[in-house]
């Protein structure tokens, strides 16, 4: 899960209410509008740590170059 940026409120689950309270997202979860672009940072910033640098052409595409030559994920 990856760390939002932004204030996002939403209302407690059913069944595990706690008076008239809201909770606080600081990860983001599945369903959030926010939450791939959230993911997609934090496996960017994880590839980056490990010398994998993002394609300009397809940002899907990483690629680090070693002694033995390029290495594509």
């Amino acid at each position: 899960n990856g760390t939002l940026k932004e204030e996002i409120y939403m209302r407690q689950t059913k069944g595990f209410e706690k008076g008239d309270k809201v909770c606080r997202l600081y990860k983001s979860i599945y369903g959030l509008k926010q939450a791939s672009k959230a993911w997609n940072e934090r496996f960017n910033e994880f590839m980056s740590r490990c010398g994998f640098s993002r394609c300009v052409e397809d940002s899907c595409l990483y690629v680090r170059v070693g002694k033995f030559g390029p290495v594509y994920v």
